[in-house]
């Protein structure tokens, strides 16, 4: 892993608001041994880390990132492409396997064992967070009176599954969960456009202004949510804060920043691009 420190320039996109100061982060570029590229997707409390990378060849594999700096490449048998997601504290793992043809969610247990499933009826399931309860989140394609559609869901600890569909919305996408229930994803209506789901059962519609796309991607129990955005030119990475404040950043010399996982340090992952080349970087405040 390649480090280097640099302060990045974090300011609000609220209108009405002045820039706050500098944020410093030290960031960590994440490059799996022999990948030709990386992706960083999720990471828990103590640190460790989870995505997928990708061989010559098209091949793609899960990886685990240990607190060591040692990688553990994940793969559910069988499988023709495997890609990991998100991990809770426990080290419980998500994802989503190609059984070729087929794709399919898979919960790797702590013991190294996996189980796959399937939203009863869905085309496609694929899972991307799981909170500290075991509750996961991902979406799901399905046929209905207008055709395929993609749309979240959430399987409960108790087995059940939620559809969820923001209101006027098609397709919708849950990406991420926190312990207290608080989901976050994206949903397309005249526009791509990110949404916070409460414990209440109501939505929020999250857009960085300016933006011509905002996708989140993660929420941690503090309630801040990651992400991206989307200008003409790039992406860039955001940080939503409880207070309504959004900062951007982008990493030093990339041409593409997503921010993918926030765990409760702070702590974010993600992946950027450098040229042709895809790497994850993990970026930690107070550097």
């Amino acid at each position: 892993m390649q480090r280097f420190l640099c302060g990045f320039a974090a300011w609000s996109l609220l209108v009405g608001l002045t820039a706050p100061a500098q944020a410093q982060y030290t960031y960590t570029t994440i490059d799996v041994p022999g990948a030709i590229g990386t992706y960083a997707q999720g990471i828990n409390a103590s640190g460790q880390i989870v995505g997928y990378y990708e061989v010559a060849g098209g091949r793609t594999y899960g990886f685990l990132l240990d607190v060591d700096g040692s990688y553990i490449t994940l793969d559910v048998p069988g499988a023709c492409d495997t890609r990991a997601s998100g991990i809770n504290d426990a080290g419980q793992i998500v994802g989503w396997y190609s059984a070729c043809p087929g794709v399919h969610g898979f919960l790797r247990g702590v013991d190294g064992s996996y189980t796959t499933f399937d939203v009863p009826g869905a085309l496609s399931t694929s899972a991307y967070g799981i909170n500290n309860s075991g509750q996961i989140v991902g979406w799901h394609r399905a046929v209905g009176p207008l055709g395929e559609y993609d749309h979240g869901f959430l399987l409960d600890v108790d087995g059940s599954y939620t559809t969820l569909d923001v209101p006027g919305s098609m397709p919708t996408y849950a990406y991420g969960i926190n312990d207290a229930g608080q989901i976050v994803g994206s949903h397309v209506a005249g526009g791509r456009h990110a949404f916070l789901l409460d414990v209440d059962g109501s939505y929020t519609t999250l857009d960085v202004p300016g933006a011509i796309g905002t996708y989140a991607q993660g929420i941690n129990a503090s309630g801040q949510t990651v992400g991206y955005y989307e200008q003409p030119d790039r992406a860039h990475g955001f940080v939503l804060d409880v207070d309504g404040s959004y900062t951007t950043f982008d990493i030093p010399g990339a041409t593409d920043t997503q921010a993918w996982g926030i765990n409760d340090n702070g702590q974010i992952v993600g992946q950027y691009s450098e040229g042709n080349t895809v790497h994850g970087f993990l970026a930690t405040p107070g550097g």
